[in-house]
């Protein structure tokens, strides 16, 4: 009987002392450091066999944890901004372009309704207007698709040509109406010729910068990654030349509307470039310049062509660098090291140099 009880009083105490650790251990979640860089980190904006000029993946790049988020140009049409305004974007990967109706019943229009729009919609060699296209610098109360208005008769059907010229294959038009339900988007849309009338309901997630969706799917698509998973995009685009909008490749645009910074730094060349690359270091941030515009990046760091007499090399340009800061408060140094045959590179898939500067606080 004595073995029984004291049996049972160690199985009772062994009891209470692991419930109590149980109870009492409250275990975190280790936190990740920052990634310190790569020496030569190469984008994959190749898909399968087309030119690297017209790579048709758009690549996001992430400094903190070192990786890439390829996604299809083609895979969205429309993008739903999640932040405190309604406002949708068009594709400006495809060279998408787009133009307001007069008519607010989506049911009531035909293809009658876009005669002349074929010439009008055009985008690509010297053709196109802005007023077809979204803000080139990304700002969002310049989109072709005006602000979704919560009363439902002053928001009007749009004609939607999701690609233009060599930025894609031509895809069939479309018509689409936008309304607001609360605080989510209503989608109508249909094909140009037909008659029966799409909907999709678009919920905002604060966790994201836009929601997405595909007309092709006939529903929301994953594309960019979570805002705080990302801080630079290469991609195809739709840019500027002159007083047109003009289709760009191997454009880079930065995650500012989460918060991410960038500073360009040029040199009289490359040898000068390299020695303050090397010397960026902590004490360096506070003397730099920040720019929170999406298009800080842009085209400033390659040259794609070198007309006779222009002076210019084609390739990487290799007297200058990037200073990047993220959300979190990381700063990296961003050196683009081969993006073409002239440089050593492969069109489409660019390499780059990034390294840790300072851990964000």
């Amino acid at each position: 009987m004595k073995r029984n009880l004291l049996s049972f009083a160690l199985l009772a105490g062994l009891s209470a002392s692991v419930f109590s650790c149980s109870k009492d251990d409250t275990t975190s979640a280790p936190v990740i450091p920052p990634s310190d860089g790569d020496t030569a980190y190469v984008l994959n904006g190749i898909i399968s066999t087309e030119a690297g000029s017209v790579a048709g993946n758009s690549v996001f790049l992430d400094f903190s944890t070192a990786t890439q988020t390829p996604i299809a140009r083609t895979s969205w049409d429309l993008g739903f901004y999640t932040g405190n305004d309604f406002r949708v974007i068009i594709n400006n990967t495809t060279g998408a372009t787009a133009k307001a109706l007069t008519k607010t019943d989506i049911t009531a229009v035909t293809t009658a309704d876009t005669t002349g729009f074929k010439t009008t919609l055009q985008l690509g060699m010297g053709l196109g207007t802005f007023s077809i296209v979204d803000n080139v610098e990304g700002n969002l109360d310049s989109t072709v698709i005006a602000q979704i208005s919560a009363t439902e008769a002053n928001n009007y059907v749009y004609i939607i040509r999701p690609t233009n010229g060599s930025a894609s294959a031509e895809k069939d038009w479309y018509k689409v109406k936008i309304t607001r339900s609360g605080s989510d988007y209503q989608l109508q849309y249909a094909k140009l010729s037909e008659t029966t009338i799409k909907t999709i309901t678009i919920s905002k997630d604060a966790n994201y910068n836009f929601k997405y969706v595909s007309f092709d799917n006939n529903a929301i698509a994953s594309v960019e990654p979570a805002k705080a998973a990302w801080d630079l995009e290469w991609t195809y685009t739709t840019y500027k030349s002159g007083t047109i909008p003009y289709p760009f490749a191997d454009f880079v645009y930065i995650n500012n509307q989460a918060g991410v910074t960038a500073a360009e730094l040029v040199y009289a060349n490359a040898d000068a470039r390299n020695t303050a690359y090397t010397n960026y270091t902590d004490s360096s941030i506070a003397s730099t310049t920040f720019s929170n515009s999406k298009t800080a990046i842009a085209d400033k760091w390659r040259v794609a062509s070198a007309p006779p007499g222009s002076g210019l090399v084609v390739g990487v340009r290799t007297d200058r660098f990037y200073v990047i800061k993220d959300a979190a408060g990381n700063v990296y140094k961003l050196k683009f090291i081969s993006f073409i045959t002239q440089d050593g590179g492969t069109r489409g898939k660019p390499k780059v140099e990034f390294k840790l500067v300072k851990k964000g606080s």
